[in-house]
């Protein structure tokens, strides 16, 4: 079976799981190809396998454009703030409160973006994330000063609030357990391909005049969003989505179109159904969903430990500042001359765009928690040896080609680890009835803590030198470890039913579940091997 391999057949009387919460591939022991059935006829099967797979690849890939915006937001204004500073003099504070103000911010649509996805749809508000995105990018691209350009970046904030809590959620709703891992990762590779084209686009235009470079680079980023308005054309909304609103038929044709057969389609849909307390219970209210948030029984606060844990660790590690002060730490390890300076930084974006990729391709194999262990030890490294060279005055060409080494190496572990696996944990730690509320609050976390991050960076390495700053990065980084060994469960391979039960356990979360510190060490001792799935397969 391939990456996006056969969907799972989810009877749940047939699994003895009747009341479960619901799951998005159904029981893990009727895992099989279709064409295995005795008696099943043409008509069943409305998709082959490979039409299935092509279509949930292909929503995944569109809803995962929204990423696009906000990574080359962060790519392209790593550079663009060095022409602003120069055309509208700006101090460093309003450099950092621009920058940063784009974290904080984007908090407001991703707390909104919970209620507005249950409202409206998971795809309507993709499309409405991209509408705000695109006026906040247009009004930067325009403005004539500070002020104006500030009220730009609230508007692209909100929408990348909106953004980036639903985008993982669509995703985890429409696939498979065993290619869910797989799927939700999408909007972090299209992330780091927007840092990666914001860097060229940096790049490129940093030779026009200094009053008009900056203004492109921002208004290029309207661009990824007309591929979105055409994405819409060919996205579904979410059948779980669709249940919840009682349009039962619309949640079979989209069912219809991403599993295999007619008797996939009416088994997957009585799941749904059965999770969403659509049979006996009316929906949950807004209020319940907060108030069991708030005051959570012990296995919602373990979700929610992780989950938002997770998201929060993403940012304090410092990822963002690495990625839009690299200039500045470049220039402070010595590189000479804008134009070298930004063409450094196209190499640090090529790199955590390649080795994002490296994580897809392993996340359903060999699990979360052997990529993470990876990650957050190998960024803890960098970190520090980054926090060394940059301490080490008068190094030369060896002291840049060190830094601008080891700030390659931080941004492959966090692409390897935590960057993609954070959305992944989000996205499938939490049941359906608490999930877009949930994800919305670990979003605010991540967003946040990057707002935090980035508006001090400048003050703070001021205070205590940058290499200081790295070194508390890597401190952060080492607790990072701590949290992963401790709080985040193996969930490779698992049905969002079983996930759950492994948090209503305490022993299983304390304790990791499956995967210990030595399959990480086994994992690089074999530089990585495919493995193969723990869920049995029957013939």
């Amino acid at each position: 079976m391939g990456l996006l391999g056969g969907q799972q057949n989810g009877n749940a009387a047939e699994n003895g799981v009747a009341g479960c919460e619901f799951q998005l591939g159904g029981s893990k022991t009727k895992y099989k190809r279709m064409e295995s059935e005795v008696g099943e006829t043409e008509e069943d099967a409305p998709l082959t396998d490979k039409n299935t797979e092509r279509y949930v690849f292909a929503c995944a890939i569109f809803a995962s454009l929204n990423s696009v915006l906000l990574g080359y937001d962060v790519g392209v204004m790593s550079g663009a703030i060095i022409f602003i500073q120069e055309d509208l003099k700006i101090s460093n504070v309003q450099l950092e409160l621009l920058v940063g103000i784009l974290s904080i911010i984007s908090l407001l649509g991703s707390l909104a973006g919970g209620k507005t996805s249950d409202v409206i749809g998971r795809k309507w508000t993709i499309a409405l994330a991209s509408i705000v995105f695109q006026t906040g990018a247009l009004i930067m691209a325009l403005a004539p000063n500070f002020t104006v350009l500030m009220i730009g970046r609230l508007f692209a904030g909100v929408g990348i609030g909106f953004g980036v809590m639903v985008a993982p959620v669509y995703i985890a709703e429409i696939s498979s357990a065993t290619a869910r891992g797989s799927l939700t990762s999408f909007p972090e590779i299209f992330i780091n391909f927007g840092i990666l084209l914001g860097y060229i686009s940096n790049y490129v235009f940093s030779g026009l005049p200094v009053h008009i470079s900056w203004r492109v680079m921002l208004g290029v980023g309207i661009i990824p969003s007309v591929f979105l308005g055409f994405a819409l054309f060919v996205i579904p909304e979410s059948p779980r989505w669709l249940v919840t609103q009682n349009r039962m038929e619309e949640a079979r044709m989209v069912l219809t179109k991403t599993n295999e057969s007619e008797k996939d389609v009416e088994d997957r849909l009585a799941e749904i159904q059965q999770a969403a307390g659509m049979a006996n219970a009316e929906n949950y209210e807004a209020k319940a969903i907060w108030r069991e948030i708030f005051n959570p029984n012990p296995a919602v606060r373990r979700m929610l430990i992780t989950g938002c844990g997770i998201q929060c660790f993403q940012q304090i590690t410092g990822i963002d500042a690495l990625v839009y002060y690299s200039p500045t730490i470049f220039k402070d390890a010595g590189i000479k001359g804008n134009t070298e300076v930004l063409a450094a930084t196209v190499v640090v974006g090529f790199t955590k765009t390649v080795f994002i990729l490296v994580a897809i391709f392993l996340i359903d194999r060999v699990g979360r928690k052997p990529l993470l262990y990876v990650g957050t030890i190998g960024m803890t490294s960098c970190l520090f040896l980054l926090s060394i060279a940059l301490a080490l005055p008068g190094q030369g060409k060896l002291g840049i080609g060190a830094a601008i080494l080891v700030v390659c190496g931080n941004v492959a572990f966090f692409s390897v680890g935590i960057g993609p696996i954070c959305w992944v944990l989000s996205s499938e730690v939490f049941p359906l009835k608490l999930r877009a509320q949930a994800s919305a609050l670990g979003a605010v976390g991540s967003r946040v803590s990057s707002g935090v991050i980035t508006m001090s960076f400048l003050s703070v390495s001021g205070a205590i030198t940058v290499a200081g700053t790295f070194f508390i990065f890597s401190l952060i980084s080492a607790l990072s470890v701590a949290f992963v060994h401790t709080c985040v469960p193996e969930t490779k391979g698992k049905t969002l039913e079983e996930i759950e039960k492994l948090f209503q356990d305490e022993g299983e979360w304390q304790g990791g579940g499956e995967v210990e510190m030595g399959d990480a060490e086994r994992l690089v001792q074999n530089k990585l091997p495919i493995v193969e799935p723990a869920t049995s397969l029957e013939p």
